[in-house]
């Protein structure tokens, strides 16, 4: 496939962009020997298998077995194409690239996705000189200064403010020669109904801008200053902006998430704000959502402790009972903590008026997932014998989610402490209600199905012991490989080995020159997965034991079908094609030691 980017620049830029660097935005890694391990960001998982391997820059999930190289891990993760990727990375990287001839569909899709970024940043900046004009801005200045907002909270979030009046946004972009069309795109104006033109969509609102992870100006969200409805209102669903992907202050609180090895999770806008300017800088917020997978999927990247924060109302009570059904799907029960404040405060309400370390000490303090569901059901169903009954089976469900024995355990004995019910009674009517749920036991990992375990071993060697790769040509070994998707690979192999020997300092990119020039989805997962494959404790000696038991396979195999034609001629009667295969197969006897 070509690309309208010079493939010197691609080049450029994956030599640049450190793997390990890109993919720790997303994804919180360990070092596990030479490579690093983390929670799968595609998919659900409770025991790391995303691997990232820094040497070879390349990322396999043994899980779900997605892999590739950082343009493949930009591509997955922000839901773009190859040239957006390449693009995105040069940006980060400050590499310059100057587009050769291009479609003009693929052209304009990426020159519009930039060119909204670059509105919504304007449209940003107009909104913030608002706010702190004085003419105009004083209303939304004096109710942010009510709330308890200094300046710097109001710089640190560009907060802005949206004037009264239809048009004053879109008279900027007007006046800028922006087209309105893109201004509508953006989700920063209307259509009018009736008649031609467009309106403002956020008037007379305290405006805050919504940043995507790599701090773009993704949307916006706009609260009136009164009691008038609806209280917020945030940006439409765009090329750019969708609530359920997006949270807000992750951004700023990415560095103190990864530093405390937590996350809060609050809301509302002002409740992040007010968590921020107490300190509690590893917060974020919903945007008018209940949390969802892609929620959790972004999470996942800075920290795998997170405390919900809600408010001990009905609703409140509801919205942390969905995120406990969301968050056990992805097997992170044991992970997450319920802080439900007093009655009638909110974060907001309850900093102002307590400080930040009473929070810090009920934050501390707050329940795991089973207490708050206990507590939540005693409150329900009560404690008498039928409640106490009720609660235990309200119970079974949740209990039969969890992965670890200690912590069901725990979960069991709580229950019985605070029913005054044995234990054993309680496990035996888990036990009879739920026979068939055992525990998970950990998937085996997900290798790209092809071939025999040889043909797969042999290209997994050709990957990550290239040395051994002449010896593989002058005994031409990839014609004994039988899978297709196997040859083919291996042959790419040969051929980017071969455009290696004008620069054999690079022969430890070979895995990385090999994925690029894959030409399918499954042989690029294949060639990540065996690049990334445990081998280590491999050498070039264990490399020629492998090729001479394929060797010896071939012959045997080659061997086995000599002997059918032979007695396919002997029953035809055909002496001279019988005395030729005999001499052959005595031949083969012979280079195969005799078997």
């Amino acid at each position: 496939m070509s690309y309208s980017i010079p493939a010197e620049k691609i080049s450029e830029i994956k030599h640049s962009a450190d793997i390990l660097e890109i993919i720790s935005d997303a994804v919180v890694l360990k070092k596990a020997g030479r490579n690093f391990l983390g929670l799968c960001p595609f998919h659900s998982e409770k025991t790391p298998s995303f691997t990232v391997s820094p040497d070879k820059q390349m990322f396999y999930c043994f899980g779900c077995g997605e892999g590739g190289n950082v343009f493949t891990f930009v591509m997955k993760q922000e839901g773009i194409a190859f040239p957006e990727a390449v693009r995105f990375l040069a940006k980060r990287y400050g590499i310059v690239i100057v587009d050769q001839t291009s479609s003009p569909a693929s052209k304009k899709q990426m020159d519009e996705r930039e060119l909204l970024f670059q509105i919504n940043r304007q449209a940003m900046e107009f909104f913030h000189h608002t706010l702190l004009n004085p003419k105009i801005g004083t209303p939304a200045l004096s109710y942010l200064t009510r709330r308890g907002l200094p300046p710097r909270i109001l710089t640190d979030f560009k907060l802005g403010y949206a004037q009264p009046g239809w048009d004053h946004l879109t008279n900027y972009f007007s006046q800028k020669g922006v087209a309105l069309a893109l201004v509508e795109k953006a989700g920063l104006i209307s259509r009018r109904q009736s008649g031609s033109g467009y309106y403002d969509r956020f008037r007379d609102r305290v405006i805050f801008p919504i940043f995507n992870t790599h701090h773009q100006v993704a949307g916006f969200g706009g609260r009136v200053l009164d009691d008038s409805l609806p209280k917020y209102l945030n940006s439409p669903e765009t090329p750019l902006y969708s609530k359920s992907r997006s949270l807000y202050g992750l951004f700023q609180a990415k560095p103190f998430c990864r530093q405390t090895g937590e996350v809060f999770i609050s809301e509302g806008y002002m409740d992040l704000l007010s968590l921020h300017l107490h300190g509690i800088q590893n917060s974020v917020a919903t945007l008018g959502t209940a949390m969802t997978e892609e929620h959790i999927r972004l999470l996942k990247g800075v920290s795998q402790k997170i405390i919900l924060v809600y408010d001990s109302d009905q609703a409140g009570i509801k919205a942390a009972q969905r995120c406990i059904e969301l968050f056990k799907a992805h097997h992170q029960l044991e992970d997450i903590r319920i802080l439900v404040l007093p009655e009638g405060h909110d974060p907001d309400t309850y900093l102002q008026q307590f400080g930040p370390e009473p929070f810090r000490n009920a934050a501390r303090e707050a329940s795991g997932v089973f207490s708050f569901l206990i507590n939540v059901a005693i409150k329900k169903h009560g404690l008498s014998l039928e409640g106490k009954l009720r609660i235990i089976k309200e119970m079974e469900e949740p209990l039969s989610s969890l992965t670890d024995g200690l912590t069901r355990s725990s979960a069991i004995k709580e229950i019985a402490e605070r029913t005054g019910i044995d234990e054993s009674a309680i496990q035996e009517k888990i036990r009879e209600n739920s026979p068939h749920r055992p525990f998970r036991a950990k998937p085996a990992e997900k290798v790209p199905a092809a071939g025999n375990k040889f043909e797969k071993r042999l290209i997994a060697m050709m990957l990550q012991f290239p040395e051994i790769i002449p010896e593989l040509i002058e005994k031409n070994i990839i014609d004994y490989i039988s899978d297709p998707l196997l040859k083919a690979t291996g042959n790419d192999i040969l051929l980017c080995y071969r455009d290696l020997d004008n620069a054999p300092e690079q022969i430890h990119e070979l895995p990385s020159i090999v994925l690029m020039a894959a030409t399918n989805d499954e042989k690029k997962r294949l060639v990540a997965a065996l690049s990334i494959q445990k081998l280590e404790e491999w050498d070039l000696k264990e490399c020629r034991k492998s090729i001479e038991q394929i060797e010896r396979n071939q012959k045997r195999d080659n061997l086995r079908l000599l002997r059918q034609r032979i007695k396919a001629a002997e029953e035809s009667g055909e002496q001279e094609l019988l005395q030729q295969l005999t001499k052959e197969c005595l031949d083969g006897q012979v280079s195969a030691g005799g078997r």
